[in-house]
């Protein structure tokens, strides 16, 4: 294909509404924060590696003995409030940093010595839990927090 030498229609997709397929036996609740596999596919979130934060459940799919691809969840990317680990909390200091997904519903401070993947970007933190950015191309992005960067030392 070669430049353009005139104007071009561009489709171009608006929102913060995303749709995709499924992962083979996943049933995922409304609400859920959904995370996409290595393969592509569309998890509920889990403490596991390979795995990366999209967005929230619109509704419940049950792809349960399904295959790959089985099943379509419609998700929405944007700034939820999930439940903060008890064990591993988040705090004030985190604004700003990653966070790591513990379950389809509470997120971490840490990524509980490599066995935590990326939810997303904590935003906001409340009493009732952590309010956080999910955006998959950020996300994935983040693949150092400033926390764990480790500047070179000057000679």
């Amino acid at each position: 294909m070669t430049a353009l030498t005139s104007d071009r229609n561009t489709p171009s997709t608006l929102g913060d509404i995303r749709q995709g397929s499924m992962a083979a036996d996943e049933k995922i609740f409304a609400g859920a924060f959904v995370m996409r596999n290595a393969a592509g596919y569309l998890v509920k979130g889990v403490t596991g590696l390979n795995l990366i934060g999209v967005g929230r459940a619109e509704d419940t799919i049950d792809n349960t003995g399904g295959a790959n691809g089985g099943a379509s969840l419609t998700y929405r990317a944007g700034v939820f409030r999930y439940v903060n680990d008890g064990t591993d909390p988040i705090t004030m200091a985190d604004i700003g940093q990653v966070c790591f997904v513990i379950d389809d519903q509470i997120v971490a401070k840490t990524d509980g010595t490599a066995t935590r993947s990326r939810a997303g970007i904590v935003e906001l933190i409340e009493t009732q839990g952590v309010w956080v950015r999910f955006d998959e191309a950020l996300a994935r992005a983040a693949v150092l927090s400033p926390r764990e960067y480790k500047p070179p030392q000057l000679q």
